[in-house]
């Protein structure tokens, strides 16, 4: 299936590891100009790297979500390079997630500021070459947003609200050609969980198969980051034209929601 990618521009928030650096990966084979951020110099520049040695034509910037300033610096660097926009992946943003009473106030704001007024930053910088581009697209993603589960906020209502303004942009830019989805994700595997078994003095595989286990996922198994870059790359492509304002669970059937 020809996913009609080639020659597209699409930026990644938080592509220098895991799912968004998956995602580049991904869209580099499809030949697409992707354009990454993230705020540790030396995963961006690895990362920029691997995806350069594959032949892809890749802009990495260093910037933090969190900052109105890189977030336009990193929007202005994609125009500059390629003089479009044709889709963004709302994908920075780590777990947050603790009991209500020890939770500060410091540790929901910058949650909100990353994972909910980041996508709004980069929507809004954004939009212009957008919506002059045949067929652009937003996708976020919605961990917990439909099920969250005890002591998960702030993340989980992070990234509720960024559910709810991926519904109500894909109402508001509708008219203008441009989509906008969700990618409800469960448990998939990726440098965080790499990184914990190293933690753990344990191999990741072995980690993996007990957080299958543990989770009661039906499928048996974690998910690879390579299965969400497809999923992400089709949202993201022409073969995805009428589908908007959705959500879409990649859990291997962990998530009691529909």
């Amino acid at each position: 299936m020809d996913l009609e990618l080639k020659g597209k521009v699409v930026v990644i928030t938080g592509g220098t590891d895991g799912l968004g650096l998956a995602l580049a990966h991904r869209l580099v084979e499809e030949g697409a100009g992707v354009a990454i951020c993230g705020r540790n110099a030396e995963r961006l520049s690895a990362a920029e790297d691997g995806l350069t040695a594959r032949g892809g034509d890749v802009l990495a910037v260093q910037a933090d979500a969190e900052q109105r300033e890189d977030i336009e610096r990193f929007v202005d660097g994609a125009v500059t390079r390629w003089g479009r926009i044709d889709g963004i992946a709302h994908n920075a943003g780590g777990s947050a997630a603790g009991p209500l009473e020890t939770t500060e106030d410091a540790t929901w704001e910058s949650d909100l500021q990353l994972k909910l007024m980041g996508a709004v930053r980069l929507t809004r910088a954004a939009l212009p070459y957008l919506r002059t581009s045949k067929g652009a697209a937003i996708f976020t993603l919605a961990i917990a947003a439909k099920a969250p589960g005890a002591a998960s906020t702030p993340s989980a209502a992070s990234r509720a609200a960024g559910m709810v303004l991926m519904k109500s942009l894909s109402k508001e830019l509708g008219p203008d050609g441009v989509r906008v989805n969700a990618i409800l994700i469960g448990l998939i595997e990726s440098g965080q969980w790499v990184r914990r078994a190293a933690e753990l003095g344990v191999e990741p595989s072995s980690l993996y198969r007990r957080m299958a286990e543990d989770s009661g996922i039906p499928l048996g198994r974690m998910g690879r980051g390579e299965e969400f870059a497809d999923l992400a790359c089709f949202l993201l492509s022409a073969r995805a034209a009428y589908l908007t304002g959705t959500a879409v669970n990649l859990d291997g059937g962990l998530s009691p929601a529909v």
